[in-house]
Formats: C-alpha cells, sequence, structure tokens
C-alpha cells in the first residue's frame, strides 16, 4: 500500500443525542439506539494537509487515509477499492443535460460500493480486536463482508434473503465463510443477526450498528470533489435503501469544507426508491421527521428493500437542508432506464441505479433541474449481478453461410 498516513479520527458522536465516546473502544450503535458517527480533528489537518499532499497517492480510497478511521492505512485490508471512474453520460446529452455524470461502482471489487464500506469497516474492527462478525444484508454488503472478512482472518456468518441474485449467493459461498438464507426482507434479516451475535459472541456489523461503514461510503464524496476538481456538483441523485452511501456523501463534502479544499453551497440531494418501498419518499413528503417502518414490501431483489433506516432522521434533515427531494419510481421504469442507459452509452446499471435515471428524467420535465447544471448520479452496482432480470434472446447461427452477404 505504501501509505504511512495516520488517521486524524479524535472521537466519535451520536447523530442523534450526542453522546461523545472514545474512538479507541469497540462500539456498536449508541445506547440511545442512533448511530455513532466519526469525527476528525480538523483544525490539525488543516496545518498539516493539503490537497497536493494526495499527488502519487495510491488510486484507491486510501489515499484519504487521515480523514479514515483505519489508525494506520499501512495494515489496511484491501483489494483496490474505490476511486471509480466518474463517466459523463451521453443519455444526459440527449435529454437536455449536458452536464451529466455517472460515478459508477460497480467496478468496485464484489461489483459494488458495498466494498468500500467493508473494507475499512473491517480493518478498523480488525485494529479494535474483532474475530467474528455477523452480518446480514439484502445482498451485496453481505458477499462484500464475507470476501474482506476473509482476508483479514476474520470469521463471518452471512445472513441473506432466499431471492438474493445468484452471483451474490454464490462469491458468499465461496469463500467458506457461514452462509444462511431466510424467507422475507432484511427487517427480519436484522433480527436473526441481532440474535445470532446475541447467542455466539459474535459482533453485529448491520447497517449503521458500528460506526465505520459510512466512513468507507464516505469515499464517493471525496473522489467526487477531487475528480471534479475540487468543486461539488449541483446535484447528487441517488439510490437509497439504508442510506449509508448517502450520508458519507455528505459527509464527505462537509468536511471538505471545513478543511477549505471546497467551498459553495452543497449539492441539493435527491433520492430515489422504488414504489414498493419507498419510506424516505413517504416521510419527505408527509413532512415527518423520521420515516414509519414500511409493512408490505413488494420490489425486485436487492439493495432498496430497508423498511426503515436507523438514520432516517438525519437523512431526512438532510434532504430538506439542501432543497433536494425523495421520489418513487416503480420497478419496470427502472429496468428500463438500465436497458436506456446500456442502449446509449454501454454502461450496465444495476437496477437501483435504474431507479435515478427515471427520478431524473422527472426532474428535467418538472423544471426542478436546470440544463446547464452538473449532476452526478450514483451506480452502486454492476449490472452484471442481476442478469436474470435481463433475459437476452438467443439468435443462434445454423450455418456459417447466414454471415454471408445476401
Amino acid at each position: 500500500m505504501h501509505l504511512r498516513s495516520r488517521s486524524s479520527l479524535s472521537h466519535l458522536a451520536c447523530a442523534r443525542c450526542g453522546q461523545v465516546v472514545s474512538p479507541n473502544q469497540l462500539h456498536g450503535a449508541c445506547v440511545c439506539g442512533g448511530p455513532l458517527l466519526c469525527h476528525y480533528d480538523i483544525n490539525a489537518l488543516r496545518k498539516n494537509l493539503s490537497r497536493g499532499s494526495l499527488i502519487g497517492r495510491p488510486a484507491t480510497l486510501w489515499r484519504y487515509a487521515e480523514l479514515l478511521p483505519v489508525q494506520d492505512a499501512a495494515n489496511c485490508v484491501s483489494l483496490g477499492e474505490g476511486f471509480t471512474p466518474l463517466l459523463p453520460l451521453h443519455w444526459g446529452e440527449q435529454h437536455g443535460l449536458p452536464n451529466l455524470w455517472l460515478k459508477d461502482e460497480g467496478q468496485n471489487p464484489t461489483g459494488t460500493f458495498k466494498a468500500r464500506g467493508a473494507a475499512v469497516s473491517v480493518t478498523r474492527l480488525r485494529e479494535l480486536g474483532v474475530r467474528d462478525v455477523v452480518v446480514s444484508s439484502s445482498g451485496n454488503a453481505g458477499d462484500a463482508w464475507a470476501v474482506y472478512c476473509r482476508r483479514a482472518g476474520i470469521r463471518a456468518t452471512i445472513i441473506l434473503p432466499d431471492d438474493v441474485p445468484e452471483a451474490t449467493r454464490v462469491e458468499t459461498a465461496l469463500t467458506g465463510q457461514r452462509l444462511h438464507t431466510f424467507g422475507g426482507h432484511n427487517g427480519r434479516g436484522g433480527r436473526l443477526a441481532r440474535a445470532y451475535a446475541d447467542s455466539h459472541q459474535s459482533f453485529w456489523a448491520n447497517t449503521f450498528q458500528e460506526p465505520y461503514r459510512v466512513e468507507g461510503k464516505k469515499t464517493m464524496g471525496l473522489e467526487l470533489a477531487e475528480q471534479l476538481g475540487w468543486r461539488m456538483p449541483d446535484v447528487v441523485v441517488y439510490p437509497i435503501g439504508g442510506g449509508v452511501g448517502l450520508l458519507g456523501i455528505w459527509k464527505a463534502f462537509m468536511e471538505l469544507k471545513a478543511l477549505g479544499w471546497i467551498e459553495g453551497k452543497l449539492p441539493r440531494f435527491v433520492v430515489a426508491q422504488y414504489e414498493g418501498c419507498a419510506p424516505f419518499v413517504e416521510a419527505f413528503h408527509a413532512d415527518r421527521e423520521s420515516c414509519e417502518p414500511w409493512g408490505d414490501i413488494s420490489t425486485l431483489p436487492g439493495g432498496l428493500r430497508a423498511p426503515k433506516s436507523p438514520a432516517d432522521f438525519l437523512i431526512l434533515k438532510i434532504l430538506r437542508e439542501t432543497n433536494g427531494t425523495a421520489i418513487a419510481v416503480s420497478s419496470d421504469d427502472a429496468l428500463r432506464a438500465v436497458r436506456a442507459v446500456m442502449e446509449t452509452d454501454g454502461v450496465f446499471l444495476c437496477p437501483e441505479a435504474g431507479t435515478t435515471i427515471v427520478a431524473l428524467r422527472r426532474l428535467l420535465a418538472e423544471g426542478q433541474v436546470r440544463d446547464d447544471e452538473t449532476v452526478a448520479i450514483i451506480n452502486t452496482g454492476s449490472g452484471l449481478k442481476y442478469t436474470s432480470l435481463f433475459p437476452a434472446p438467443l439468435n443462434r447461427i445454423a450455418d456459417e453461410d447466414e454471415m454471408l452477404p445476401s
């Protein structure tokens, strides 16, 4: 890794009640149930770190070591995650939005942005002495945690829904970690994982049940700013499940502003969800401060099946303070959007990210996004993990003569 940089982590604080705890002890969530977030010694960093300090560092998320909780980046558990491409989309030009950019997280190890959270969290948990974890997931976090825990020498128990995409289940199983499946969505999975943790003395590492996954996802925002020439986009459109990634991007921009590396207003954050599980959309438009648990979930398999996020109050606050919004789209429209971007750009979005294209089309039609604005959408994973949702026709060649000119 060739990095000797050390973290400037100063403390952990609850996003709900404000309680401060030591960063050098193992913590889950706050005693009040709120998520613990990492805080850094920004004043010291302003004196000792500049944007130029990044020149020559590896093109991975670990280039931002001082803004990550891992105490020594030389000990990181890594498969080369991060610094994914920021691609201009021809789809945007065709729809009157010439400055549309796609952050392609499908090029991470394990094929999704979940690799970021797993890499940073697994590394930090290993530093704190954790040797056994349990994680339930809608899918992509499960195989990421299985892979990174295997790389770190940590035993992992992974709990996934029965209908998880085959690629995710196979990758998890091939690590040799303990894999269990269940019927239902990850609300039930979370209860199963917690029960397992309590009965097996295993660390429960679900979404917002430990402080470090969001720090890995935060690097999406750090990279966005750097790749845009130390600017923020005007709008970020994000497919939201639990919301770790959106919170991370917002947190990255706040920290970079505090460092003086970027300036200006934060982007308008827009979240997209499937109509069959849209707690953020419902709460945002009902002007509530938190989400009601979503009851009957009916969506495509994948990462947007979160019935209620432990950080819902904070994410709703971010949407409102940045003049953003929340949009629900149909699963069929999301799948059509995946096909549309494949036809215009050759980029295979995951279905979750297809929701951002549908939402953006709606924002353009309603005049909520201008044609001179810079917009970033997040493709949280590769569509290759969801090929069963896109049956391809066979056009079999029976004879070589069929290839000759008629």
